[in-house]
């Protein structure tokens, strides 16, 4: 057993962690209401986008979008990868490693390269590690991501998907179903996929002024960006929320241990003191 010293150094060292991790619960605590309203408020403007292009998809235009066609032989295929800058968030970020993993395994198997365009510290991280190969890498985005930060990476993979060096592209990221729920969701970005909740018509298109060309590039470019500056709040989201639930589970578990221990230092404690007693009254009994 040991000594009541040591234990003692054991419940101080717990105190400390237990304090870290209440300030960190504390921190996400009072921070996920903001990443929620911002993710909130840009949800129907994303959804608005989707129904557009959702009539995009059904209409018969003379002009066909590059980002509208889909390429027969699949040699190729993009990620864009959205995780967090810091850690201390549970398995939020693992999660969606390993079903990635699991993805870029079953593209190899079929013999088609994979590229990735990666948001966040813990995916450059992770990634690089593995000597998976990035194309592009943003970070330090704040707890107010700006869609300016993140053009440049998104326009890496759109370009290679315009001049034919991807032939898909997807986004990854943990959508924020509620502050206990953060789901890994993996959404194809390109080609446009269909859409099933939008009527089948034939035969009929827009007017493009001015012209059919320059405004759907321009149009499907917001389209793109906005789904992965979403998916970037989204992400934000999770990322406060699995931080909160992780540090109030480890001060929990801290708290139990510090019982734990202070019960060990009262065994040690009497241990020590009944073996004093036996040792007085063993030497009075021999003189």
């Amino acid at each position: 057993m040991s000594s009541s010293k040591e234990i003692v150094g054991k419940i101080k060292s717990v105190q400390n962690t237990r304090k870290v991790t209440r300030a960190l619960e504390m921190v996400s605590a009072s921070k996920i209401r903001k990443a929620q309203d911002l993710m909130q408020a840009s949800r129907p403007y994303a959804r608005m986008m989707k129904q557009v292009i959702g009539h995009l998809a059904h209409a018969n235009p003379e002009f066909r979008h590059p980002f509208t066609i889909e390429h027969e032989e699949v040699r190729r295929v993009g990620y864009v990868i959205v995780a967090t800058d810091r850690g201390l968030c549970g398995g939020l970020n693992n999660n969606m490693f390993r079903r990635l993993l699991g993805e870029f395994r079953q593209w190899e198997e079929q013999g088609v390269e994979v590229t990735t365009v990666i948001i966040g510290r813990k995916a450059a991280q992770f990634f690089r590690r593995l000597k998976v190969h990035v194309s592009a890498a943003t970070q330090d985005l704040g707890e107010k991501p700006r869609l300016e930060d993140l053009i440049g990476s998104i326009k890496v993979v759109l370009d290679g998907y315009r001049n034919g060096d991807l032939d898909r592209l997807f986004v990854c990221y943990n959508h924020f179903v509620n502050t206990m729920t953060q789901r890994p969701t993996f959404d194809q970005l390109l080609p446009l996929p269909p859409t099933s909740d939008e009527p089948m018509l034939q035969n009929w298109d827009y007017l493009y002024e001015p012209d059919a060309e320059s405004l759907l590039d321009e149009f499907l470019t917001r389209y793109i960006e906005s789904l992965v500056y979403q998916a970037t709040l989204e992400n934000l989201a999770s990322e406060h929320a699995a931080r909160m639930v992780a540090m109030k589970s480890a001060s929990d578990n801290a708290s139990n241990l510090i019982d734990e221990l202070r019960l060990v230092y009262n065994k040690a404690r009497q241990a020590a003191i009944t073996q004093e007693i036996s040792e007085i009254v063993g030497g009075a009994a021999a003189v």
